[in-house]
């Protein structure tokens, strides 16, 4: 009954605010279509048109960025709401292809906290309101640990306690904070240690550690895979393949969070957008409290507002898994996890890949 009531005041509220906008009548959404778009038209997209009566046109593209530079630059803007991954975002942003949205006119959290302050530290820029978060975990096959299995980061690079092949990305990025935290670097203060040269050191020195041991992968299917042949013991991997591969297919997969690396995605509106005022009051409606709770029952993506997660129910796919424990952002799995820094990868991307090819080459 709280899930009823928290949603129909949102609704209320986002209908309202609509009539402000009454000239709008359609928005056009574009996403990455499969199960995400899916997600988003069932928590989004419907609920919006039966609050607002504006009709939502859904449509998908490979990577929504590539459209909106293109229709900006041409002049001939169709896309009226875009979904984005951060650094898409920030850089069309700073190219000023999108508009800028003031998170303080989204609505508050269903308990009342500003918008500003219920959205994750770090995750509101200022072109894009998020929403879901992603992350890259370490996960492993329940079946091959009948002694206890791995409860920290530290364990991925214990191979004294749990011998066997380790997956890592191919990759400096996340691969050097993850190696850090296993090496006793607290989230916090992961950013902080590899900006210095000592920090960048200690993480190559945690990662010779089990260099010997490792398979590498740069797919994101590759980790389910290796699981599944039984190539690894452990491996890093995007939550939400493992999700598919435990949940949709039935594989005894499971997630450890300590360590987690999170990064996270959002709307945008492309400059010229031909519904602007449709546009934001779509956006205030689907990232509000009760919206962003429903789009995590049907994909294992967190939502970005700390109200959302006591709403979150079971998975739409089957009906009874329960998303809380699935997702990034649940309080539970969020207590050693690392926001990822576009800053830093926007500074330090090519120096530190370079220094990742160079000592993977020895």
């Amino acid at each position: 009954m709280k899930k009823i009531l928290i949603l129909t005041t949102a609704l209320s509220g986002v209908a309202l605010a609509a009539n402000a906008a009454s000239h709008s009548t359609e928005v056009t959404v574009i996403g990455w279509g499969g199960a995400y778009t899916n997600s988003q038209v069932e928590a989004y997209h419907k609920p919006f048109t039966e609050a607002t009566g504006i009709t939502v046109n859904s449509a998908d593209a490979d990577n929504p960025a590539t459209p909106i530079k293109a229709q900006v630059e041409a002049g001939n803007v169709t896309i009226d709401v875009a979904s984005v991954e951060i650094a898409d975002a920030v850089r069309l942003c700073d190219e000023g292809l999108i508009e800028e949205i003031d998170a303080s006119t989204m609505p508050d959290g269903a308990d009342g906290t500003p918008a500003v302050d219920d959205f994750i530290a770090g995750t509101l820029t200022d072109c894009m309101i998020p929403t879901d978060v992603f992350a890259t975990a370490i996960a492993y096959d329940t079946t091959k640990f009948t002694d206890g299995a791995p409860t920290s980061i530290a364990d991925f690079y214990d191979l004294e306690k749990f011998p066997g092949k380790r997956g890592l990305k191919k990759g400096a990025k996340t691969t050097l904070e993850m190696a850090l935290m296993a090496d006793g670097v607290l989230a916090g203060d992961v950013y902080a240690t590899l900006e210095t040269d000592e920090g960048v050191d200690r993480a190559f020195a945690k990662l010779d550690t089990i260099k010997d041991s490792v398979v590498w992968w740069e797919a994101g299917s590759q980790p389910v895979q290796l699981l599944a042949d039984g190539e690894v013991l452990m491996t890093m991997g995007w939550n939400g393949r493992i999700f598919s591969a435990a949940v949709g297919e039935g594989q005894p997969f499971a997630i450890m969070w300590d360590g987690q690396v999170f990064e996270w995605e959002g709307w945008v509106i492309p400059k010229g957008a031909p519904n602007k005022e449709g546009a934001l009051e779509f956006i205030k409606f689907s990232t509000g409290t009760a919206p962003l709770a429903a789009a995590a029952e049907w994909i294992s993506y967190g939502p970005p507002r700390k109200s959302s997660a006591p709403l979150v129910g079971v998975y739409k796919g089957d009906g009874t898994t329960q998303m809380g424990p699935q997702l990034p952002t649940s309080p539970e799995n969020q207590t050693n996890a690392l926001a990822s820094s576009l800053e830093f990868w926007a500074d330090r991307d090519s120096e530190l890949n370079e220094r990742f090819n160079a000592w993977l080459a020895q």
